[in-house]
């Protein structure tokens, strides 16, 4: 049986009081045949996080592995867990089926979050699991929104199935993410911003042409803290969202013509020698022949074709309240499926 390499990496900074909890979760994962190790990078830390773990490696029932980062001027979350994921591609290597996995200091992976990993790898390149904030009743409003982000993400995949990817939760980031070392090294990594590094690392991923699963199974239960270490993180979200009311959010609508477009993408992929199929393809998402053709030919597939060559929908973004946008959505997607049956 071959033994999976499995490097869980986590950036740390200032989290002496969430720590305990994230080691213990880690020391009761459930892992079939897996050789689990952890790397934790100390990002300018000034608490004891680092005492923590040190005096927590003793009984800790995994390789763990420790590293500072020198206090920088530039420090920001992107670098970070670029910096954390480093530490674990040696060990990730040491297997032929190496995989990093990506999660937070403030975080608890559920005991079956490294097989429900391996699962989602198993059909694809990258893995998006669920997030459960552990204090879900102080925030009903952004519940509300990752149920229509959810909804969306379904109506999504039944207007563009792929075989990969399944229905699951569309809420997701650094704390609950799983990569094949192959796909994570091909991309290059985690881009150093303040905020925003997962969401641009999946993107970037679809348009490379890899699979993205959005795995349900894979579930992570993070805080809901208004004080969070990046500035734009989910802590940020919640503090914008207490005392504001139900926010706006751009009209279903528009993501709906993307997907139908990104769905028409797939199917002309492999026809696009024949002029007339490229040119009406472009002329339904307002684009020439020849930029349809120019695009197909620097993608390695029919993944990568569709996330690339589909523009934003046309004309202006109209932004809705987010309950005219759950009733708009609830039409779509009627719309949708009873076209299908």
């Amino acid at each position: 049986m071959t033994i999976i390499s499995a490097a869980v990496c986590i950036p740390v900074r200032n989290e002496q009081a969430t720590l305990p909890s994230l080691l213990a979760a880690l020391a009761a994962l459930d892992l079939p045949s897996v050789d689990l190790a952890v790397f934790f990078f100390l990002d300018s830390c000034t608490d004891a996080s680092e005492r923590v773990l040190q005096s927590a490696s003793g009984s800790f029932p995994h390789r763990m592995v420790l590293a500072r980062g020198a206090p920088a001027a530039d420090a920001n979350a992107g670098r970070a867990r670029r910096s954390a994921m480093a530490l674990g591609l040696a060990h990730a290597r040491s297997s032929s089926k190496g995989i990093l996995l990506s999660t937070d200091a403030d975080s608890q992976p559920r005991q079956d979050w490294v097989g429900a990993a391996l699962h989602g790898l198993n059909l694809a390149d990258v893995v998006a699991g669920r997030l459960v904030r552990t204090s879900a009743q102080r925030d009903p409003t952004q519940g509300r929104v990752e149920t229509y982000l959810d909804r969306l993400h379904a109506l999504r995949r039944a207007i563009d199935p792929v075989p990969w990817d399944s229905i699951g939760s569309h809420f997701s980031g650094g704390a609950n993410l799983g990569f094949r070392l192959a796909a994570y090294e091909a991309l290059g990594g985690f881009k150093p911003l303040p905020s925003g590094e997962d969401a641009m690392l999946l993107d970037e991923a679809s348009r490379a042409g890899l699979r993205v699963r959005r795995e349900p199974g894979m579930v992570v239960e993070t805080s809901s803290r208004r004080d969070g270490r990046a500035p734009g993180g989910l802590a940020t979200t919640l503090s914008e969202l207490d005392g504001h009311g139900l926010p706006k959010t751009p009209h279903p609508r528009s993501a709906v013509w993307q997907y139908c477009a990104q769905a028409d993408a797939r199917r002309a992929f492999g026809m696009l020698a024949d002029p007339c199929t490229a040119a009406r393809f472009g002329a339904r998402i307002g684009l020439s022949a020849d930029h349809v053709i120019g695009v197909a030919r620097d993608c390695p597939n029919a993944e990568a074709f569709a996330m690339r060559v589909v523009p934003s929908a046309p004309g202006p973004v109209r932004m809705i309240p987010l309950e005219q946008a759950e009733q708009a959505l609830a039409l779509l997607a009627r719309g949708s499926f009873e076209r299908a049956a």
